[in-house]
């Protein structure tokens, strides 16, 4: 498994080893507890007004269990899928800005890099993956409405909705995840007057064991923002949450060269990640709330 190497030549190579990522910038942002406390969080938030089948106990491990799904998808045993869906992680986002303002279809950036000599799965897809899971789940709650509206069994749907619901949650939390938004995403690369680490350990350093260990699901919720209603474009919020969290891409580094992240760490660097993980919660907690509101608009005739 591996990160593509970036437009300014930063190879990335993840080893693998008893199933275990010794080198982490494979985009596991977050690792298996952060995603599942994200999902849960974000599930458990809900507000009353969404469809009870989304907060029942049964959904929310549901969600739970699959905030870290697509990760599972990155063994060298499934090769094409684990290199089609790598740079659905990430995006680096100064190569992508040096390209224009990023569109809001998938297939047009994708040409706009190819056109600059580049490759796509090198600078990353990140909010066009996000976008499209969200939009399947809107599209499944439009179609749970029309069910219950008609007196049907909606219990399919539902599952189907469950299951993009916590799909969903994976991309929201890696964007959370300052070290996905950047070409500085497993040591600093280019001018480094700080002397902020060059070697590749940071990001998993982060992302991974320190998380395991030291944040909890209480640290969490009481970082969460109050429920924001999302309006309007829905993929101009998401790029406005990606750039947000790259505004923190060098507290990372600084809260690493501090030590930040060896063991127990710093109350400042659990507060910095305890934070993290809450924005992520917290945005696909707005998100999901947003799809519901959104599928009760009928759909114009083309």
């Amino acid at each position: 498994m591996f990160r593509p190497q970036s437009h300014l030549g930063l190879v990335a190579t993840i080893i693998v080893f008893s199933g275990v990522a010794i080198h982490p910038q494979a985009a596991r942002a977050w690792g298996n507890e952060g995603h599942r406390m994200i999902n849960r969080l974000a599930a458990t938030n809900l507000p009353a007004d969404t469809p009870a089948f989304l907060r029942t106990p049964a959904a929310i491990a549901e969600i739970e269990y699959l905030g870290p799904e697509p990760d599972r998808w990155r063994s060298h045993e499934e090769s094409e899928l684990s290199a089609a869906q790598a740079p659905e992680h990430f995006i680096d986002l100064e190569p992508a800005d040096a390209l224009g303002p990023l569109p809001h279809r998938r297939l047009d950036f994708e040409a706009s890099v190819f056109a600059s000599g580049q490759r796509p799965e090198k600078i990353g897809l990140q909010p066009w993956e996000a976008t499209e899971v969200w939009e399947r789940l809107k599209a499944a709650l439009r179609e749970y409405r029309s069910e219950a509206a008609a007196g049907q069994d909606t219990h399919s749907v539902e599952q189907v909705a469950v299951f993009y619901a916590g799909w969903l949650g994976h991309y929201v939390g890696d964007a959370s995840q300052p070290l996905h938004t950047t070409i500085e995403y497993n040591g600093w690369v280019g001018p480094n007057p700080h002397g902020y680490t060059t070697a590749h350990q940071i990001h998993w350093k982060f992302e991974g064991p320190f998380v395991g260990v030291n944040l909890h699901a209480s640290d969490i919720q009481a970082k969460m923002t109050p429920l924001s209603v999302i309006q309007g474009d829905i993929f101009v919020s998401y790029v406005a949450y990606l750039r947000s969290s790259a505004t923190y891409v060098e507290k990372v580094y600084q809260l690493e060269k501090a030590g930040g992240f060896t063991g127990a760490g710093s109350d400042e660097s659990r507060e910095f990640t305890a934070a993290r993980l809450a924005a992520g919660a917290s945005m696909l907690r707005d998100m999901l709330y947003a799809a519901w509101l959104g599928s009760a608009k009928p759909v114009p005739d083309l």
